[in-house]
């Protein structure tokens, strides 16, 4: 598997995801807001701390703080180029490259992943589990996003675009699987982005959370 540099498509990674994306929604902040609302409504507590764990240019960021206003918000991502859209993007977060001093935070009450795990090694997938639930304290939860490899939408998408060269997709399965290896508790899962939002099938799409053909699948978990 190809690990991607994601220092390359910094500046330009907002037109790509537009330019790959397009078909299915005009504006690329559309599937930020709609991880994040579903985000909101899955965590039963308001959370006072909140982390994206690779949090690349720092595209969900504003509608985290606009979910959580009361929250203190967080970045971290392994790639320093991304960190410098965010930071300039986000002035007032607090951002950091992982593997750095800052990583040594933890408590968070909510750590918010989208799209991460098929970036990295199979291998390493196990570790990076381990390392949400570092990150969370006790009563915490994570919400994690992956793309659903049996989407034929989101596997064409994924093939066609140049940040997600050779990466591998996990389905939920494996997912689960990986989180529980890393010391969680896989609580609840469901699948999402069925439908354009210009259908206007937003209700609809809320009641097919169950079946598993949604261009995306979440996993909420929380530390044993």
């Amino acid at each position: 598997m190809k690990k991607v540099d994601f220092d390359r498509y910094a500046r330009d990674y907002n037109e790509l995801l537009r330019e790959q994306t397009g078909f299915f929604s005009g504006d690329e902040s559309y599937f930020a807001r709609y991880k994040v609302a579903i985000a909101g409504d899955l965590v039963k507590k308001a959370p006072a701390r909140v982390l994206e764990l690779g949090c690349g240019t720092g595209r969900n960021i504003a509608f985290l703080r606009e979910r959580f206003p009361d929250a203190t918000i967080m970045g971290s991502d392994v790639s320093s180029k991304s960190l410098d859209v965010a930071r300039a993007d986000n002035p007032g977060v607090h951002f950091w490259k992982e593997g750095s001093a800052d990583g040594e935070q933890a408590g968070f009450d909510l750590v918010f992943v989208a799209g991460v795990f098929h970036h990295v090694p199979p291998s390493e997938r196990d570790a990076l589990a381990s390392r949400i639930a570092a990150l969370l304290n006790p009563a915490g939860r994570a919400v994690v996003f992956e793309h659903n490899p049996y989407n034929p939408v989101t596997r064409r998408i994924v093939s066609q675009c140049p940040y997600d060269e050779g990466v591998i997709l996990l389905g939920a399965r494996e997912l689960r699987a990986r989180l529980e290896q890393g010391g969680l508790r896989a609580d609840r899962h469901g699948y999402a982005l069925f439908f354009p939002p210009r259908w206007g099938l937003a209700r609809v799409e809320r009641m097919l959370g169950w079946l598993p053909l949604g261009g995306q699948y979440w996993i909420v978990a929380a530390r044993r």
